[in-house]
């Protein structure tokens, strides 16, 4: 099968000032051998030729693209991916020359903002100018005579993927010393669950595996996968470079794709095989593929004996529900034979890696769903091996960088709210388990959060809110104080990071726009805010855990080396030294960094000494693969689950499924100590009432390759290319509802509505409907081109159906109707 790349990435050279101004893109290290190239004539060019060249990274996915930035006469010039790492190839997609288009933008926020007046969330809202030291002021003040109130805990912060590694473990701190529990991450809005589900069973939460050789054996890892299964991964889309590596890999290896999604992607049309089941239910497609290799004798019987815990307890459980091929198929809507053949491909292809993406962590069993994959991964012998693996994207590393250890003794800070920024409106309106009353994001969950009905109400009541951000998005109409940060090109240092755990490290090819600062000196020059403003505690109490030295991004990252476990060999010289970014763990500057997880060799066993577990090969309590311990069964049962997953999906879905029911009462949760979560009950009947009004299924996620989140809107490309919200129905579902190709429609659902295109679609399912999100009414760019502005696409779905363990939001399934605008 002939593969066509051109589509999705674009070739070495790409010119930033060609695509602000819509132009014409070079494609030579893209375009096919017997096609004629244009010879690059800036090469030579007096007036074309950088100055120097930065070396960079882009921001927008977790494909790490190096980028070379070359600058002329202070002005970036040209954008070019890095040729001489071999997972990039040379290639960037379209969005890499975009970063240059968050600098070089009017819109771009660059003086602090001290709200004066209007209505919050009001386009008429007022804001003065302040200088950094007097928004900070503003700040520290609340957040003291809260804290001296005894309300500490009703201050929160949400941090957010877009931010320089260890920018987190900064707000972390100043929260320790404020008192508050409530320092929450983007975690649950993105794909905590997979993370959550691979530390319970293999006793760590990251991607498994790795792009490019593994460094300690010099082989290929996920290149020379023999078989490929995504599900609920558009890799085409949301990590463009990284999946052309796998294909230049299964080019080589002729390793089998298969696809399980809805909608046929761009990822589905370079698939052998698109296996379209109803949303929301890869739960059962996953049960039904691991009895059949369990009942069929095609796990590995070896690995199982050595290495697993509770393989017979699975066995029992699989066949006493009877979670059978036949079963799934009547809930997925798909043959059995289709989930059987899968069985036994997956199983028999040696090595074979599992991919999973936001497409499953945005349903409401993800941690389950997401732990019936880690077993099917593990049964199969598949973990710990080159080419394998439980791939759950986005589940990286770094998280939590260390820093000192505080020297004052700080307050008691209580249990924190549920797991997730979603609470955060329920804390806010109904005071449940208690009110936040002081917030601070640095993303937007004016479009992030589910239920924006209900997000914006609760904006508009709490009473102190601070944004960051690049622009004025629609959370800063609802801000108090708005603080205005770097761009990605503005920085050195570590920003984005690769899915395989791996970074690089970046220079600052342009000066900061305006004012703006960088998150981590934001938190640094904030606790010094309430160092000089605090009446019951000494200045030294903040200044000194927060040395002004930390402004120097050098001097942070050298503590988070010397201090984090297994990242000792991760020194700024090293990385700087590296065209390929380095893998952690990484224990000390002779190891070459850890590709595969838990492979059976001496370079990992020096990794889990690191780590505080010498000897073992997986990290968990036993140190095997823990399906099932009565350790774990028990700690799970606190929150309604079990070791053993009991299938349940959204109610929403059609066909009456089992589902889930919350309690009243909160409990500790047993993934995330420290917060709480409702009990539930799962495996409840349905009834598909909603389905009478609603008949449809609806879905939301990224809108095309040219987004990353909402910031791409804010870059003229973006709104040039699909600044449009195109609505993918099926062309007999749009025929039953009178509905044209391009015709001006609405979605509605229980919860509200959303306008948008109709792009009739033969490649998704007739029950149905795919809602492009990251679209809102503050992004101003696209009325260049008069254009349409989107409520957001959060709109429609319910916050009252999450998963109770990582917090995740079910964004992959509403009831929905469509009509004509």
């Amino acid at each position: 099968m002939s593969i066509e790349r051109r589509g999705f990435l674009q070739g070495t050279l790409l010119s930033g000032t060609a695509l602000i101004a819509g132009g014409v893109v070079p494609q030579s290290a893209s375009a096919e051998p017997d096609e004629p190239q244009l010879i690059d004539f800036t090469e030579g060019s007096a007036a074309l030729d950088p100055d120097k060249v930065v070396r960079s990274a882009c921001q927008f996915c977790n494909s790490l693209c190096g980028l070379d930035v070359g600058v002329k006469a202070g002005r970036v010039i040209d954008v070019r991916g890095f040729a001489d790492d071999p997972v990039q190839d040379g290639k960037i997609c379209v969005k890499g020359p975009m970063m240059v288009q968050l600098s070089y933008n009017p819109l771009r926020l660059t003086t602090p903002l001290v709200r004066t007046g209007g209505a919050k969330g009001s386009p008429e809202s007022t804001f003065k100018e302040a200088t950094w030291d007097e928004a900070l002021d503003v700040i520290a003040k609340k957040w003291l005579q809260l804290r001296d109130a005894g309300e500490a805990r009703s201050i929160a912060n949400r941090t957010t993927g877009r931010l320089p590694r260890g920018t987190g473990s900064l707000a972390a701190r100043l929260f320790a010393l404020l008192g508050s529990p409530n320092n929450t991450d983007v975690g649950p809005v993105c794909n905590d669950a997979g993370g959550n589900a691979l530390a319970a069973t293999f006793g760590m939460g990251n991607f498994t595996n790795g792009y490019g050789r593994d460094g300690a054996t010099g082989k290929e890892d996920l290149g020379s996968a023999e078989y490929l299964l995504f599900l609920g991964t558009n890799q085409a889309e949301t990590h463009p470079v990284t999946f052309d590596y796998l294909l230049r890999g299964r080019a080589r290896t002729k390793a089998r794709l298969v696809v399980v999604d809805p909608r046929r992607t761009a990822t589905g049309a370079r698939a052998d095989e698109w296996i379209a089941p109803k949303p929301h239910t890869d739960f059962a497609f996953a049960l039904g593929m691991l009895s059949h290799v369990i009942t069929g004798g095609l796990y590995d019987k070896a690995f199982v004996g050595r290495w697993v815990l509770g393989f017979d307890e699975l066995r029992d459980h699989l066949a006493g529900h009877g979670y059978t091929p036949e079963w799934a198929a009547k809930i997925c809507d798909i043959p059995a034979g289709t989930i059987r053949r899968v069985a036994e491909e997956y199983a028999r292809a040696k090595p074979a890696a599992i991919f999973c993406n936001a497409g499953i962590s945005h349903q409401l069993g993800a941690f389950d769903t997401y732990r019936v994959l880690a077993f099917l991964t593990a049964v199969t012998g598949n973990i710990g091996r080159l080419g394998g693996g439980a791939n759950f994207m986005h589940n990286t590393w770094p998280g939590d960088l260390h820093l000192p250890a505080l020297t004052v003794t700080t307050p008691e800070r209580g249990t924190a709210l549920p797991v997730g920024p979603d609470h955060f409106a329920g804390s806010i309106l109904h005071g449940r388990p208690y009110r936040l009353r002081a917030v601070m994001t640095e993303g937007n969950p004016l479009l992030s959060s589910a239920n924006t009905a209900q997000v914006r109400q609760a904006y508009e009541q709490l009473e102190f809110y601070v944004y960051t951000g690049l622009f004025m998005e629609e959370a800063a109409y609802y801000a108090d104080v708005i603080l205005p940060v770097t761009g990605g090109l503005e920085i050195d240092g570590v920003y984005m990071r690769r899915d395989d755990r791996a970074i690089r490290w970046q220079e600052r090819a342009l000066e900061p726009v305006g004012q703006s600062r960088p998150d981590w000196h934001i938190w640094i020059d904030l606790a010094h805010a309430l160092g000089r403003n605090d009446t019951r505690k000494p200045a030294s109490y903040w200044t000194d855990a927060f040395p002004l030295t930390w402004k120097d991004y050098s001097n942070l990252w050298a503590e988070f080396v010397k201090l984090t476990p297994a990242m000792g060999g991760m020194t700024e010289r090293r990385m700087r030294a590296r065209r390929e970014p380095l893998r952690w763990p990484c224990p000390s500057e002779r190891h070459p960094g850890v590709s595969a997880l838990y492979l059976d060799h001496p370079s990992w066993y020096e990794v889990t000494a690191a780590l505080g577990a010498k000897g073992r090969r997986f990290l968990t309590p036993s140190g095997k693969v823990e399906i099932h311990t009565p350790e774990l069964d028990a700690r799970l049962k606190t929150a309604g689950h079990s070791a053993l997953p009991v299938f349940y999906t959204h109610p929403e879905v059609t066909g009456a499924h089992p589902t889930i029911a919350y309690q009243d009462a909160y409990v500790a949760n047993p993934i995330n100590p420290g917060a709480v979560t409702q009990r539930v009950t799962v495996g409840v009947p349905g009834n598909g009432a909603v389905h009478r009004q609603y008949p449809l299924m609806g879905m939301t996620g990224r809108p095309s390759v040219v987004h990353f989140a909402s910031v791409t809107h804010w870059t003229y490309t973006g709104e040039q290319q699909n600044g449009v919200r195109l609505i993918q129905i099926h062309p007999s579902t749009a025929k039953k509802y009178g509905i044209g190709d391009g015709d001006d429609i609405v979605i509605e659902s229980p919860r509200g509505s959303a306008g948008g295109t109709a792009l009739l679609w033969e490649g998704i399912r007739t029950d149905t409907v795919f809602l492009p999100n990251t679209f809102g009414p503050a992004q101003r760019v696209g009325d260049i081109f008069g254009g349409p502005r989107y409520e957001p696409a959060n709109m429609l779905v319910d916050d009252q159906f999450y998963d109770n363990l990582s917090g995740q939001q079910a964004y992959k399934c509403f009831a929905c109707r469509i009509r004509k605008a």
